[in-house]
């Protein structure tokens, strides 16, 4: 059932009746606990990926992505009633949503071109009353001035289908709870009709309800300009970090101290920072002349791998030990604790910085098997035995609960790099050497 032009009852209704088909574009972390959502509310979700695996598993009932809470349960009975299915094959649908990667080419410029290549497909598909829906984060305006004169370029014109940006605002391990009711939906269309049509779908599945902004343009932006107020903060943080060195302050004691105070929103400084939005978004401002202040937030976050191998060599060279040879552990490979992602993490420069000086890299992180580690040009660890200098990168529970003192007693040299300030300065008492970005 067309759903542009209906009522917001009448869509709500729609959708509950399994009268509405949707075709999800994009069966990763985000896409398939999206498509899960709209099934779970009556609609009848075809998920449509390239990958043959994934869509084999979904067919059969099972969770495609096991790290992603809450969905083990769901899927087959979903699968069994007929409301969600999978395919390689695009098929005619009511709604058409697109949630497929968004990253960086080699020139730091937004690789846009399986997005377009969907976009396409979706053009040869559509049909008077169609909406086209786009999840996936872009730069402000893509959706303008990019995607709708693809749309337009096949038989159907303006007014005949709608378009609209809806960015997710998911994280990973808990994308079903963030679609469900953790957060507001954003929607933006390309015209009133459009907007006011997706307001309505997104309402069936978000009990923290929708906003619905002025534009499409609009839309776009609030999903980046949230990612890069984190980028900009955590720059703040970090350097705030390094600045109570100087004076010789325990910073998270001054951030929790100073966050008392309901205007101050400091976030937690650390290793870096990691994953496939906060290093990515503001690269799709970052050109223009205006983002000063955000191009030089994305130089200090991607500086801080590189600063906590710095402070590791030098304490080497303190004591007289050759880099080349050494031994250095990097305990963390995923960009934060329990999620086993690793894009843009900061463990990457790390290891990158180490092994252009000749040094041993070893890595140690509890969500990789002893042979995904070996791919990672790095040799698999799962202790501080032999080392020469830890430095931690993830803080993982396992590493938070470790018992520093008793692991550190087979280390050559009992330095510890806390990258993510989850060691105690006391173990200085029992002749660790424990370096923090903030001197303490």
């Amino acid at each position: 059932m067309k759903i542009l032009g209906l009522s917001n009852d009448q869509i709500i209704a729609a959708v509950r009746g399994g009268q509405v088909r949707i075709a999800i574009f994009g069966m990763g972390k985000m896409g398939f606990p999206l498509a899960v959502a709209f099934a779970q509310e009556g609609a009848n979700v075809l998920g449509v990926d390239p990958n043959t695996a994934l869509v084999e598993a979904i067919n059969l009932g099972q969770n495609p992505h096991p790290l992603e809470g809450g969905l083990d349960d769901l899927v087959r009975p979903l699968v069994e009633r007929g409301k969600l299915r999978a395919s390689s094959a695009p098929k005619r649908a009511d709604v058409y949503i697109t949630l497929v990667p968004t990253v960086l080419d080699d020139n730091r410029q937004p690789a846009l071109g399986i997005l377009e290549e969907v976009m396409q497909t979706i053009t040869s598909l559509l049909e008077p009353g169609d909406l086209v829906i786009e999840e996936s984060t872009l730069p402000p305006g893509t959706c303008a001035k990019r995607l709708w004169p693809v749309l337009l370029g096949g038989a159907l014109s303006e007014g005949q289908f709608g378009f609209v940006h809806a960015p997710e605002r998911t994280m990973s391990g808990r994308a079903l709870e963030d679609i469900t009711g953790a957060y507001p939906k954003i929607v933006g269309g390309i015209d009133l009709l459009s907007t006011e049509a997706a307001t309505a779908l997104y309402s069936v599945i978000n009990s923290k309800g929708v906003i619905p902004v002025s534009s499409i343009t609009a839309a776009e932006a609030v999903k980046v300009f949230e990612g890069i107020y984190r980028d900009v903060n955590i720059a703040l943080a970090n350097e705030l970090a390094l600045l109570s060195g100087h004076y010789g302050l325990d910073v998270i004691e001054v951030i929790k101290a100073a966050n008392t105070q309901p205007y101050s929103h400091i976030h937690i400084p650390g290793a870096g920072v990691g994953g496939h939005c906060i290093p990515v978004y503001p690269y799709f401002v970052s050109e223009k002349p205006e983002a000063e202040l955000i191009r030089l937030a994305r130089q200090r976050n991607e500086g801080m791998p590189i600063r906590l191998v710095s402070m590791a060599l030098n304490e080497l060279q303190r004591r007289g030990i050759a880099w080349k040879g050494a031994k250095v552990l990097l305990m963390g490979i995923a960009f934060r604790p329990g999620v086993k992602e690793d894009r843009y993490s900061p463990f990457f420069p790390a290891r990158d910085a180490l092994l252009a000086e000749g040094v041993e890299v070893h890595a140690w992180d509890p969500l990789y098997s002893e042979e995904e580690i070996a791919t990672m040009g790095v040799i698999p660890a799962h202790s501080l035995a032999g080392m020469d200098v830890a430095i931690v990168i993830t803080d993982h529970e396992e590493f938070k609960e470790l018992d520093w003192l008793s692991a550190a007693v087979g280390m050559h040299n009992p330095v510890l790099v806390d990258g993510r300030f989850i060691l105690s300065p006391t173990l200085r008492e029992q002749n660790l050497t424990v370096l923090r970005l903030d001197g303490r």
